[in-house]
């Protein structure tokens, strides 16, 4: 694994968080009485630190497997019997006997048929991060939570960006009526947005891109960010071994304790079923561990919130409205706009609201969902 840390969530916010500042100078300081003279951004100096932050928390990381006398091998690892693992590396392959095998190799990007990735013009969320310079015109396939992260990101500095999404909404894990407002105070930051539309391709054309859709124009533009999804990494893990089987969506089923059929053999985190999300990864690596050592771990999937870190951000925790409607819930509804807000009003930041969901008998809290700044 080590996707969040290394290429995902952490250099993301920082340049995030980079680009927001920098739109927030250009166009909010004035309604505070600031005044800025010849603004403008470095790239590069944002790169540079966005992989200081990253660089500094891998040497955490380091320090603490140091600290807590964790041998670490590096190298591809892939089993050989269920209780052996051989790490393929630069130096001779190694392999490793125990009693207890953990699989935690997370996700990669997943692909598009017909999007053709040369790591450069058209990629993925990793090239996304380091691009060189502010594209013209950036075409962003998907409209989940990465998508639209790093298309805030390159729009706050300038691009022109397009986002396509195949579904009729954006950000279809969420809570329909947040992520609708969500998409409105996008496209008042310029994101232009084609819902239930089907890609069919995306190819190098000399300096730039071109990106099919069915039954449209095609559509010209200097780069594209692949974001349709991200599937479990499993290739290669030698899981045909030891006899174990992926499911449908290519995970490996387990069972509430993250043990899978063969003895000793568990998994966590993107490789099985539930959310793709760093947080609910680790949660699980800590009950795993536990439930080896003690017999008792546990995760409530129903606590395990999530977050897009847009601006303004959208964030739940539960069931959505819509699977509790599925589900014949009954539930009442309480829902507050930030523009009644005294802080909303004094940070100038109103957009958005909160959203609480309660059993409509016991009025226990089943979900919440806000969109607002931070």
């Amino acid at each position: 694994g080590g996707t969040c840390l290394r290429i995902g969530c952490i250099p993301s916010k920082a340049l995030l968080e980079s680009s927001e500042l920098y739109h927030e100078a250009k166009h909010g300081f004035e309604r505070h009485g600031l005044r800025v003279e010849g603004l403008r951004f470095e790239l590069g100096a944002m790169m540079k630190r966005k992989d200081d932050v990253v660089r500094s928390l891998t040497s955490g990381v380091d320090s603490l497997f140091k600290k807590n006398k964790i041998t670490r091998y590096l190298g591809t690892g892939r089993f050989v019997a269920a209780n052996k693992v051989v790490v393929d590396g630069t130096t001779e392959p190694t392999e490793l006997e125990a009693k207890h095998v953990i699989v935690a190799t997370g996700s990669v990007s997943a692909p598009l048929k017909g999007a053709e990735l040369d790591g450069d013009r058209i990629g993925t969320s990793t090239e996304a991060l380091a691009w060189p310079e502010v594209p013209k015109h950036l075409v962003v396939i998907g409209a989940g939570a990465i998508g639209l992260e790093m298309g805030s990101v390159w729009a706050r500095l300038g691009a022109k960006v397009t986002v396509l999404e195949y579904a009729d909404r954006i950000l279809i894990a969420n809570d329909a009526e947040i992520a609708a407002e969500a998409k409105k105070s996008l496209e008042k930051q310029g994101l232009k947005f084609q819902l239930g539309v089907r890609v069919t391709g995306a190819k190098v054309k000399g300096a730039g891109c071109v990106v099919t859709i069915e039954g449209k124009d095609p559509i010209e533009c200097d780069r594209v960010l692949l974001a349709a999804g991200r599937r479990p990494t499993t290739a290669g893990l030698g899981l045909e071994a030891i006899g174990l089987a992926l499911d449908e969506k290519g995970r490996i089923p387990v069972d509430d304790h993250f043990a899978t059929k063969v003895a000793g053999v568990y998994a966590i985190g993107d490789v099985i079923r539930g959310p793709m999300l760093a947080h609910k990864a680790e949660d699980e690596g800590v009950a795993c561990v536990e439930h080896i050592v003690t017999g008792r771990g546990h995760v409530n999937y129903d606590a395990i919130p999530n977050v897009v870190y847009t601006a303004p951000e959208v964030a739940g925790v539960g069931k959505t409205e819509e699977e509790l409607q599925q589900a014949g819930v009954e539930y009442v509804k309480g829902s507050f706009p930030f523009m009644a807000n005294g802080r909303a009003k004094a940070l100038n930041q109103t957009e958005g609201r909160v959203k609480i969901l309660a059993h409509a008998k016991t009025d226990r809290i089943i979900d919440t969902h806000i969109l607002d700044p931070r």
